[in-house]
């Protein structure tokens, strides 16, 4: 067993897909941004079915590149093979859906970073560690990003590993077309093929659709290509058929592509087919290297394929291994599979990024709290947002910088704060409730229609608190599980996670089952919180019925934080006791048992900042070893 699965080596480049649908590229007036680029989006989709993939290729040593870099590291794709390049930007895309049978896109490519890749690139032990080295057609374009390729192939068959091509045929960046013609997929080149087919032998598995074969081939007959193909290699030949899905070719090729091996298909329909032969190529790879037999081999592949062109986007379109067996048990219920909210559901949270399996998240989102405060220190509610920068501080102070701790921080009086904490490794809860509100509204800033979230960083997660009771009234549970609903439909549309923050007790008497309900109803409606932030309960029964409520409903969710109602220490550490015994509870979101005293101390001017910091850092800290080590009795030592 060798330390990587496969290498991709090529491509790299920020894609901007037009958030319009059905209209042309001239009138986009919005765009989402994605990674980009083939062997990129094989290394990411190969990552996400589990194989242990590496990309070679330069980025630019700017926003963009860093924005790859970091992307790709989210998606557990090794990046010691992307270099940095000091002279060059990174590579974009523009892409639309315009319908569904045109595509427009624009590349952004003239001396781009990745086209920079040269011989020096390739580190012979890096190479080394690899099962596969996958090329890609484009950077057969350049001597020197074709000394490069030839470089690692000749390194990859050196140590054993196996080599495979995507042939990846785009004629304007092999100088054919101008740049508005990107879509195009074929143009006649003897020079490209005669290029192609120099280097044809030096693959295990060569991967096109029919066109990309007639020009691997020199030939607009399919099966006269293949034969051409053939007559130069010994490698499993593998000729997409876009619905049709594919044939596989291991010896002679027969007289039609329908007597090659196949797998099975998915007639689903076509929304989007960019980046979908990059999809097909990631499932292939991972039937193929982990010795499936060709008919499950292409199987995935063609759901890879089809995952792909149903949705918006190339690598985030790509499935889970668990999504992709979630749909061979399921098979199709709506053939346009982004609306099959089940499967959104499950691709959603088996693709979410990070790893948050502890959380000792400082909760300064108070507004009204703070607010009463500062009135009552005579202190304008300006001085605020200069104490909520205090606590980001003693966050950070806190966390040094290991992974494990967050900070629940508003947009009202926290917005310095939170821009501060931007990029900086903490787990960052944003809150839209109107404090108090019941029934629940939100704050002027997410706006009517909820779209104020829209201007929010990926990295913040949507927390609502929804004062809810199972012994509601009718109307004050539908006002209420309205705003939810629509909260957590704007929440997915624009890719933010979700907590949800339920205290029934400070409505009416609750008892071990009232959690375990208000958790069931909101499922029961649709809502699937990544988190759960729910109060200090003392009984392990209560506990038990939450987490099971929990995961009979969701079984991806993040977890569970409890909070804590400005409880003193001792009756948190009582409820981290009990909490801790259960793997759903990941951690606290605590408040004002940290900032309390200091918040009340340096809005009356009793304290300076250092004071304050040193304050809440002691308490911060404190609460952080008392969740510690109620883990480490339960054997969960963090």
């Amino acid at each position: 067993m060798k330390p990587l699965d496969v290498i991709t080596i090529g491509r790299s480049s920020v894609d901007l897909y037009g958030a319009q649908v059905g209209g042309r590229l001239e009138d986009m007036a919005s765009f989402n941004k994605y990674i980009g680029g083939s062997p990129t989006n094989i290394a990411a989709g190969a990552a996400r079915l589990g194989l242990k993939s590496a990309l070679i290729t330069r980025v630019g040593d700017e926003h963009m590149g860093r924005f790859i870099r970091e992307e790709l590291e989210r998606e557990g794709v090794d990046v010691r093979g992307v270099k940095t390049d000091p002279e060059r930007l990174t590579a974009l895309v523009l892409l639309g859906i315009r319908d569904q049978e045109q595509f427009p896109l624009i590349f952004y490519r003239e001396n781009c970073a990745d086209m920079a890749l040269d011989e020096d690139d390739i580190d012979a032990a890096f190479i080394a560690e690899a099962g596969c080295v996958c090329a890609t057609g484009t950077h057969l374009s350049h001597p020197r990003t074709e000394a490069a390729v030839l470089k690692a192939l000749e390194l990859a068959r050196e140590s054993g590993a196996r080599t495979a091509l995507d042939i990846d045929y785009r004629p304007n960046l092999w100088g054919l077309a101008g740049h508005g013609a990107g879509e195009s997929r074929f143009i006649e080149s003897e020079r490209v093929t005669a290029k192609l087919q120099k280097t044809l032998p030096l693959f295990d598995l060569i991967v096109g659709t029919e066109e990309e074969f007639h020009i691997a081939g020199g030939s607009t007959d399919t099966i006269e290509a293949l034969r051409a193909v053939r007559g130069l290699t010994d490698a499993v030949l593998v000729c997409k058929r876009g619905p049709m899905g594919a044939s596989a070719f291991a010896g002679d090729i027969p007289d039609t592509l329908d007597e090659g091996e196949a797998g099975e298909g998915f007639p689903i329909e076509v929304f989007n087919v960019l980046g979908a032969g990059d999809g097909f190529m990631a499932g292939l790879l991972k039937g193929w290297l982990t010795g499936e037999d060709w008919s499950t081999t292409l199987k995935i592949a063609n759901a890879c394929g089809a995952f792909a062109v149903s949705r918006h986007g190339c690598t985030p379109a790509y499935p889970s291994w668990e999504e992709l067996q979630y749909f061979f048990r399921t098979g199709i219920k709506d053939r346009a599979l982004r609306k099959d909210a089940d499967l959104e559901q499950v691709h959603w949270s088996t693709n979410r990024k990070g790893d948050w399996q502890d959380m000792r998240v400082f909760a300064f989102d108070h507004r009204m709290q703070l607010e009463e405060m500062a009135d009552s220190a005579g202190a304008p509610h300006e001085r605020i947002g200069a104490f909520k920068v205090l606590c980001l501080e003693a966050a950070r102070q806190v966390s040094g910088g290991k992974h494990g701790y967050g900070i629940l921080c508003d947009g009202r009086h926290g917005r310095e704060a939170l821009y501060r904490a931007a990029g900086s490794g903490l787990w960052i809860g944003r809150p839209v409730e109107w404090p108090g509100s019941r029934p629940l509204r939100l704050e002027p800033e997410i706006g009517l229609d909820f779209g104020g979230v829209v201007e929010w960083p990926l990295e913040h997660v949507v927390k609502v608190l929804c004062f809810y009771h199972p012994d509601d009234g009718a109307e004050v549970k539908a006002r209420q599980e309205d705003v939810v609903k629509r909260l957590f439909a704007a929440s997915r549309r624009n890719g933010l996670e979700m907590l949800l923050e339920v205290i029934p007790s400070k409505v009416r008497p609750v008892d071990d089952e009232t959690a375990a309900a208000v958790i069931g109803r909101f499922y029961e409606i649709g809502v699937y919180p990544d988190w759960w932030k729910l109060e200090p309960m003392t009984s392990g029964k209560a506990w038990k019925n939450a987490c099971g409520a929990i995961t009979r409903n969701d079984p991806y969710t993040r977890g569970i934080v409890v909070l804590g109602l400005d409880a003193p220490a001792a009756e948190l550490e009582e409820s981290f006791a009990v909490a801790a015994g259960f793997d759903l509870v990941k951690g606290f979101a605590v408040g004002r048992t940290i900032f309390a005293d200091a918040a009340r101390q340096w809005l009356a001017g009793e304290i300076g900042d250092r004071e304050a910091v040193a304050t809440m850092t002691e308490k911060y800290r404190a609460l952080c070893a008392v969740w510690d080590r109620a883990r480490a009795k339960h054997g969960r030592a963090a």
